[in-house]
């Protein structure tokens, strides 16, 4: 008599997430937590503006000319979550993929907070601590980030990828440097007052050079990984 067995069905594998696709959601969410301060500081503003109760004190800046103010919370917001998951390589595939979708928004909100940014340094009520310094350097960034804008948006015209993200990279640097500004600030003001003009100015443009610092390891990084991919 020949016994029959019946062959044990292999179990099908399931995909789970590896250490590095777990690793990479941390980039977004590391880059949201550094804009919760602006974003929530933000949100304060908006609600006072709209008729609110006085969450934050009363500014003249702000005031005088909302619409700039709104313009630029709305926008700032909008370019610091997004873009956040602008960095996750899961999210750039297809031919209608997040990161295309989500760059159609973010390149007006980039050069919305850069051209609000810069028409609030020059044209409304400057707050105390706000000197000459300051205004300098606002415009030199704000303006950088316009380039960084633009570059990207030829790079991408010219289907320079590596070009375009690399330019991104650096506007979106400049345009989440609010929530780092706010850490540099805290020293600064605990030693030498919040009116203190140097070393605000030195706060907020050293916040500035950090983020792009860490925006050109990026890009660095992202050039090392795809001369290794090409050696392969």
């Amino acid at each position: 008599m020949t016994i029959t067995t019946t062959p044990t069905p292999t179990p099908i594998a399931t995909p789970t997430a590896t250490p590095r696709t777990k690793g990479l959601w941390l980039i977004p969410t590391g880059l949201i937590l550094l804009a919760t301060i602006p974003i929530v500081s933000g949100s304060a503003r908006l609600t006072q503006l709209s008729g609110g109760p006085e969450i934050l004190p009363e500014a003249a800046r702000f005031t005088e000319s909302p619409l700039p103010v709104i313009l630029h919370i709305v926008s700032a917001t909008i370019f610091s979550v997004v873009g956040a998951f602008q960095f996750l390589p899961g999210l750039r595939q297809g031919r209608r993929s997040w990161h295309k979708m989500a760059g159609r928004v973010l390149i007006p909100a980039g050069l919305l907070v850069a051209l609000t940014g810069l028409w609030m340094a020059s044209f409304s009520a400057l707050p105390a601590g706000d000197g000459p310094l300051l205004h300098v350097i606002r415009l030199v960034f704000g303006t950088y980030m316009i380039v960084s804008i633009a570059l990207a948006v030829r790079a991408i015209v010219r289907r320079q990828f590596v070009a375009h993200g690399a330019w991104m990279t650096r506007a979106y640097a400049l345009g989440v440097a609010a929530g780092t500004q706010a850490l540099f600030l805290i020293p600064g003001s605990i030693i030498f007052g919040s009116a203190h003009e140097l070393s605000r100015a030195i706060a907020i443009g050293a916040a500035w050079l950090v983020n792009l610092g860490v925006a050109e390891l990026v890009i660095r990084r992202r050039a090392r990984r795809a001369v290794q991919r090409l050696g392969r």
